[in-house]
Formats: structure tokens, C-alpha cells, sequence
């Protein structure tokens, strides 16, 4: 067997020759030498950073190097062998750094680093890494006793396996289901772009008709368009049903189990290190003091949007009622009036909009704004190995024409592939001249049919949301790659960067650069962005209060103060804040990657708590003309390229001249 070198940090990752089983011996090597690194540390026990943290850095960057390209595959470029592979190398993994974490003597050498004389003088970035380190290590029970330590490291190993394993099972139920359509009268509503979507996926399984699956293009297609209720009924009850003990897939991917597992784990874990439950654990490493602040400021949330929400509501009865004839409007109708209701009271046809959305002119527009705001230009590269025919390679040059970044694409959802969009990181600055690489990944409309991949606006949006994570690592100065970018950087304010950026989908300039007719090349005209602005605000609340429950269910469940059964939870949250209610056999905590299987358990929250800083962030943009160079060059220079070298408080307080006003969150909405 060949064993491909893929480990070297400071090279792209070979994707067209990774194999699963290269993945297992290449993250073996990477862990053996780190291992070597650990054992000439707490043998020799130095106390230089030069000698203690560089070395240990940089075998860190090696683990990272092959991980980081093995996870990514297992996202977008899914077969049972590599699922294998990456499940088995999870688990090791886990099972190393949680040792690492957990090493005593290792832990003495860091701290006794932070105690030389000299630890002060050090640059800033290497002092935090250090003092992050240490925190980390104890974060890790590496100051409990033998047998209190091998369980916390029992348990890490355990859900790091469990949080794999509902992943997987999301991604199988998703392309479990389908629905073949043969008569064309079943999608009347749908766009010729969404019906030449849907025959490409029969074609590409061998069949005639159009074939509707749970990806998420196609469900977003059949719940906002199609007149077929009972299509959207069937559609709808598969996809909030489709990892659980009900729907018609009843049991066979069923995560509840793993959620009871995962929560009574967490539990356990946390109460190991002294903390009375998962939330307190988590809010050691965020902005937010405590978990009655965070309920404090959701439920003042809710509150607030409640109102609106109601009537948002009630409006779109009325409408379903008087205009389309749904006399009882259920959840699976909700996409479709609200659809219609849009249409009708702002003159926006959502189909009309995605056609002036072709992906090609929109990646267009997008790579000009971002030499407007921040002077950087995309060269793209043919020399890149890449893992899809839909990926691809950019080199991201600055103003001096220094290549500075570099930033995989890939756009467009396919079998295989998880749904949803993120950003994550290929490489980080590693110095020498070796420049931070992020993946951003999103999944559009495929390409390939008679009908160009359409966009619509809440697409535009996505892309802009991704695009601040990607610029936050990819701007980075800090060469201490576990506090560079979004690494290490508050979690519930990582979201500033993304969720600033998504205002941009909203001023006529950028879209207008975005935009460009399938057919006739046109831009988007001046009436129809008018009427869309109008309409920004449409069902605000609703939206908002969606966004709470979100939070609230995921806070007050690692919180076990209302139980540990997730749907009694849930249920329990939607009767304090919700306004539309699922059906009882919905099961959507069974599809909740963000907090069973992400980086955002007792955390959800962050999207709301960002949002604060966000919304009074792009206020510096409009009060300075909006695409302002000089306003996007001082968000690069106290925010984006600070890392966690100093609190996010502290960074938007330097970027704004002072703290965030959450009346701008309030206005963003029209909650005031």
C-alpha cells in the first residue's frame, strides 16, 4: 500500500489522492510525532517559549493539517469507506488529545512557562496561546485525580463518537427519501429552473420524471412554490421527521437514542469538572457572564418580537384563508402563503428574483465587492488538486499584489455531500510566508441542467454570512495558529464578522453588481430592489422568535432544569414563545446538528447574542456611506485580524469606539 503524504501544514491538501486509508496512516504519523514532542517536553521540562510551546505548536499544526482535509472530505465527499476511516481516525484522535489535554506533567510545563520572568515580556499573541493553552488543559480534567480523569477522557471519547454518529445518520436519512414525480401537473407552481433541478436528480438515479429528495434545494423549492398541498405535506412530514421514530422512516435513523446519550455524557462531564451542568462549561470560554443573562436576553427577546410575530401570523391566515383557500393553515402551508402573501403584498415573486441570481454573476459581483471593501482581488488557479468537478482554487491577492489567502469554493449540493453552509479552515498562518486557506461551502442549486443554477436572495444572503467567517481567518496576522481567525476567538461573538456582512445583500449598489438576468443579462432593476427592501422586514418576528426557541430549547436542555426528554422541552419552550406550532409527531431535535453534533451546544444562543454587535458594527458602514474601503480596512485591522489575541469586547470597542448599542439589533428587525 502507498501511503500519501498529506500532514505537512504548510502544503494544500492533495484531495484527488487522499484515500481512506491514507487518512488512518497519515494521522497515525502526525500523532506519533507529537507524542515524541510531549515526551522530550516532560522529560527535559524547559522553560523558554522558543523551546516549549514552538515545538508543541508545531507538531499541533501537523494533527491539524490532516485532520482538517479528512473531516472536510467527510463533509463534502461522503462514501461508506471514508466514513469508516474518518470514524475510526475520530476516534483516536479524540482519544490522543484528550490524553494531551489531561497529561499532567505537560500541563506543569505550560504553567511553569507562564511563571519565568520573561513570560510577561513576550508578545501578546504568545502569551495568550499559552495562558489559552492552560485554561484549556484544565478544561480538559487535567486537574483531576487518576480515576475522575480516565472517565472525563472515557466520556470525551464516547461523544466525540456519538456527535459522528448522529452526523451520519442526518446525512443517510436526508438521501434515504425521495419521491418520484412523473406527472409534471404535481409541481405546478414550480419554476422551470427548480423543475429542470429536480429532473437532473432522477436522471442522475436513472429515472424519467423528476425525483423531489430532502436536499436542501429541493425542499426549499416544494415547501415555497409548489400549489400540491399534499406534496408539501408529504415533503415537509420526511423532512421534519427524517432521523427519528417517526415519519416514513420510522426508527431506521433514529437519533433520539444518541441524544439521551449524548446529554447524560455532557452532564456527567461537566459535574467532573466542577461545573453544576454542560451550560456553566461552556460559558467559561464566552462573552456571556452566566446562563441568566443569556435567558434574561432571549426571553426580553421574545418578548419583544412576540407581538409581531402574532401578527405576522394572523396576517398570513387571513391570506391563506381569503386568497388561497386554506381555511386550516398547517406548518407545511406556512412556506408556501407566506410565499404568496409576499408576492402579493410587495409585488416580489421569489422565483422573478432568483432569475436575476445566476450563480456565475453573483460570484461575480461578490469577488468586486470585496476589492471595494477590503482591496483584495481572486485569481483563480487550474494547478489545485480538488476533491469535486464543483470545487475550486483562489489565490487572494491584496492591494500590493501580494498573495495573501487562499479560499476553496464549493457551491452547489449533491449527493454525498452534508446540507447547510459553513466555513472551515484548510490552513492556518503559519508564518514564513505560509498563508491561511479556508473552505467555503454552501449548497445551491446544482449546475448542469438546461437552466443555469439561480440563486435566490436569502441565498445571497448565506454567502455573504460565510464570507465573514472566511474573512476572519483568512485576515489574520497572528501566527499563533490556535488563537488566529476564529480560533479560540469568543463563541458567541464569532458571529460578528458573518452576520455583519449579511447586510451588504441588502444595499442596491451591491446587488445591482451581483445581479444579471439568466436570460436577458439585465440587472436587477431599480423597482423590483425597491420592493424587495420593502419587503426586508416581512414576518420579522416570526423569524425572530424561531431564533429564540432555537436557543431557548438548546439552553434549558443542557441546562436540565425543565428534564432531559428533548421533545418535553421543546414543547415546554413553544408554549413560552412560539406562535406556529410543528405537528406532536415533528421531530426536529433529531436533525439539530448545530448542538448534537457542532460547536454550538449550549451556545446557540451566539447567533442572537453576535447579532447585538453585528447590527451596531454595520452602522459604522452606513454612517460612512456604506462600501467604505477605509471602514472595512479599520474592521480588518481591530477585528478581523486580531484573532483572540484580546477579548471581542475589547476589539469592538477599538473598531466602533465604543460598546455595541442593542438598539441597533432592535432597529435591524423593526422590534423599535
Amino acid at each position: 500500500m502507498t501511503t500519501i503524504v498529506f500532514d505537512d501544514p504548510r502544503a494544500l491538501s492533495p484531495f484527488d489522492a487522499i484515500t481512506p486509508d491514507t487518512i488512518g496512516s497519515a494521522l497515525d504519523a502526525a500523532l506519533a510525532a507529537h507524542a515524541l514532542v510531549v515526551d522530550r517536553l516532560v522529560g527535559e521540562r524547559p522553560t523558554d517559549f522558543a523551546t516549549v510551546w514552538l515545538p508543541l505548536e508545531a507538531a499541533d499544526d501537523r494533527i491539524s493539517a490532516v485532520w482538517s482535509a479528512a473531516s472536510h472530505l467527510h463533509r463534502v465527499a461522503n462514501t461508506p469507506e471514508l466514513r469508516a476511516a474518518y470514524a475510526a481516525g475520530e476516534q483516536r484522535l479524540t482519544d490522543y488529545q484528550t490524553n494531551v489535554g489531561q497529561n499532567r506533567a505537560l500541563y506543569d510545563v505550560l504553567v511553569a512557562l507562564t511563571a519565568t520572568p520573561g513570560f510577561a515580556d513576550l508578545p501578546v499573541a504568545d502569551r495568550v496561546a499559552v495562558e489559552h493553552s492552560v485554561r484549556d488543559c484544565k478544561l480538559s480534567g487535567v486537574a483531576l485525580d487518576d480515576d475522575a480523569r480516565d472517565r472525563f477522557k472515557a466520556i470525551v471519547v464516547e461523544l466525540a463518537q456519538m456527535q459522528t454518529d448522529f452526523d451520519a445518520a442526518v446525512l443517510d436519512a436526508t438521501e434515504a427519501w425521495s419521491e418520484l414525480v412523473t406527472d409534471e401537473a404535481m409541481l405546478s407552481g414550480l419554476s422551470d429552473a427548480s423543475k429542470d433541478m429536480l429532473a437532473g436528480a432522477a436522471n442522475a438515479t436513472g429515472k424519467k420524471g423528476w425525483l423531489v429528495t430532502l436536499q436542501g434545494p429541493s425542499v426549499g423549492a416544494i415547501m415555497a412554490f409548489a400549489e400540491d398541498r399534499d406534496l408539501r405535506a408529504r415533503v415537509y412530514r420526511a423532512y421534519g421527521t427524517r432521523v427519528s421514530d417517526q415519519g416514513p422512516d420510522a426508527g431506521r435513523f433514529d437519533n433520539g437514542p444518541r441524544i439521551a446519550r449524548i446529554l447524560e455524557l455532557r452532564h456527567e462531564a461537566a459535574r467532573l469538572l466542577g461545573f453544576p451542568d454542560p451550560v456553566a462549561w461552556s460559558l467559561e470560554t464566552k462573552m456571556a457572564p452566566n446562563a441568566g443573562e443569556v435567558l434574561a436576553f432571549l426571553r426580553d427577546l421574545a418578548a419583544r418580537a412576540k407581538p409581531a410575530a402574532t401578527r405576522d401570523h394572523e396576517d398570513l391566515k387571513t391570506f391563506a384563508a381569503q386568497e388561497l383557500g386554506i381555511a386550516d393553515l398547517q406548518p407545511w402551508d406556512v412556506g408556501f402563503a407566506a410565499n404568496r402573501l409576499r408576492q402579493a403584498r410587495y409585488d416580489v415573486d421569489e422565483q422573478a428574483v432568483r432569475a436575476y441570481f445566476p450563480v456565475e454573476r453573483v460570484m461575480a459581483g461578490w469577488q468586486v465587492l470585496l476589492e471595494r471593501l477590503f482591496g483584495i482581488r481572486l485569481s483563480e488557479r487550474d494547478d489545485v488538486a480538488l476533491w469535486h468537478p464543483d470545487a475550486r482554487y483562489f489565490d487572494v491577492i491584496d492591494a500590493a499584489g501580494e498573495v495573501i489567502a487562499g479560499v476553496y469554493l464549493d457551491l452547489h449540493a449533491r449527493t454525498g455531500k452534508l446540507g447547510g453552509a459553513w466555513m472551515d479552515q484548510a490552513r492556518p498562518r503559519l508564518g514564513g510566508g505560509t498563508v491561511p486557506v479556508a473552505h467555503l461551502v454552501c449548497n445551491f442549486a446544482p449546475r448542469g441542467g438546461a437552466t443555469p443554477s439561480l440563486l435566490s436572495h436569502a441565498d445571497v444572503v448565506t454567502l455573504l454570512h460565510e464570507t465573514g467567517h472566511v474573512l476572519h481567518h483568512l485576515f489574520t496576522r497572528v501566527e499563533r495558529p490556535s488563537i488566529a481567525g476564529t480560533s479560540g476567538f469568543e463563541w458567541d461573538a464569532v458571529e460578528l464578522p458573518s452576520q455583519l456582512m449579511e447586510d451588504f445583500a441588502w444595499d442596491r449598489d451591491v446587488l445591482t453588481g451581483m445581479s444579471g438576468h439568466c436570460e436577458t443579462g439585465e440587472p436587477l432593476p431599480a423597482d423590483l430592489y425597491a420592493r424587495m427592501l420593502a419587503a426586508r422586514r416581512f414576518q420579522s418576528g416570526l423569524a425572530i422568535v424561531r431564533q429564540v426557541e432555537f436557543a431557548l430549547f438548546d439552553l434549558l436542555l443542557h441546562l436540565g432544569t425543565m428534564g432531559s426528554d428533548p421533545m418535553e422541552v421543546v414543547e415546554a419552550v413553544r408554549d413560552e414563545v412560539s406562535v406556529i406550532r410543528p405537528p406532536e409527531w415533528h421531530r426536529f431535535p433529531h436533525a439539530f446538528s448545530h448542538i448534537f453534533a457542532g460547536p454550538y451546544a449550549s451556545g446557540y444562543y451566539s447567533y442572537l447574542w453576535a447579532e447585538v454587535l453585528a447590527a451596531d458594527g454595520f452602522q459604522a458602514f452606513v454612517e460612512a456611506g456604506l462600501v467604505d474601503r477605509a471602514t472595512g480596512d479599520r474592521l480588518r485591522a481591530e477585528v478581523l485580524s486580531r484573532g483572540a489575541t484580546r477579548p471581542a469586547r475589547e476589539s469592538f470597542r477599538a473598531f466602533r469606539g465604543r460598546d455595541a448599542d442593542p438598539q441597533a439589533m432592535l432597529l435591524r428587525h423593526g422590534l423599535a
